[in-house]
């Protein structure tokens, strides 16, 4: 079974305030956040293919990007949709044509460049056992949740997981969701595992790095950078 990486790379960034480009494309020494993202996929030996799912006025940019930084892995660039939801879909139907529907799909966001070789062979394992899985980190934080009365439920700390990515799954069983979701006029769905859900999947978990943040907003992009600079200190010092 081939493993295949869906990245997201559909957004426009408004929270990030950015005036010239999609946060995707916002440069860190002199490199596009969305290429420090493929990369880690690209070296990853477990990766047969990636497709990304890009915003259409910038897919000639990505492509020039992807030739620059020699990231031959990449076997489709693919334009968004409307909505996440859709864009998502179209990277689904896109990886069905090039790899089958018998393939494990990690679907990432091209935002969310400190992923792990570790995370990946994770998600790669647990979709190959399960069938599904999605990354989370414990929550560090207590949650609330109001309820339709303005009563709180309040989950205990130990119970609770925040949602990342990748979200993994057989590209047969997220792709037919996907296909339900369209028939039945459902395109509000949040993400994939939310999706996946709601149609009777048992959701299966990673446990990733609390360090894989997906940059929203300029304070991820700073934290995104110092993560970047220590790394770079760690090869060159051996802190």
């Amino acid at each position: 079974m081939k493993n295949v990486a869906i990245i997201f790379a559909g957004g426009t960034g408004k929270r990030m305030n950015t005036v010239s480009r999609p946060k995707q494309f916002i440069e860190l020494n002199g490199k596009p956040v969305i290429i420090y993202t493929l990369e880690i996929f690209e070296h990853h030996p477990n990766i047969d293919g990636i497709v990304v799912v890009c915003l259409e006025s910038w897919i000639d940019f990505l492509k020039t990007q992807l030739e620059k930084f020699h990231l031959s892995k990449v076997a489709a660039v693919v334009p968004g949709g409307a909505s996440g939801q859709e864009s998502i879909y179209n990277g689904l139907v896109s990886a069905k044509k090039i790899y089958g529907e018998n393939t494990a799909v990690l679907i990432h966001d091209g935002v969310r460049p400190l992923i792990s070789e570790q995370t990946i062979t994770d998600n790669i394992n647990t979709v190959t056992q399960y069938g599904n899985c999605i990354t989370c980190i414990p929550a560090t934080e207590t949650f609330i949740v109001r309820q339709s009365d303005d009563s709180l439920q309040i989950p205990a700390r130990k119970d609770s997981l925040i949602a990342r990515a990748p979200q993994s799954f057989i590209l047969r069983d997220i792709l037919s969701a996907h296909e339900k979701a369209r028939n039945e006029g459902h395109a509000d769905f949040i993400d994939s595992c939310t999706m996946m859900s709601h149609y009777g999947y048992k959701m299966h978990t990673v446990i990733g790095p609390m360090e894989n943040i997906k940059i929203t907003t300029p304070t991820d992009f700073y934290v995104f950078r110092a993560m970047v600079e220590l790394r770079e200190n760690q090869q060159i010092f051996g802190f």
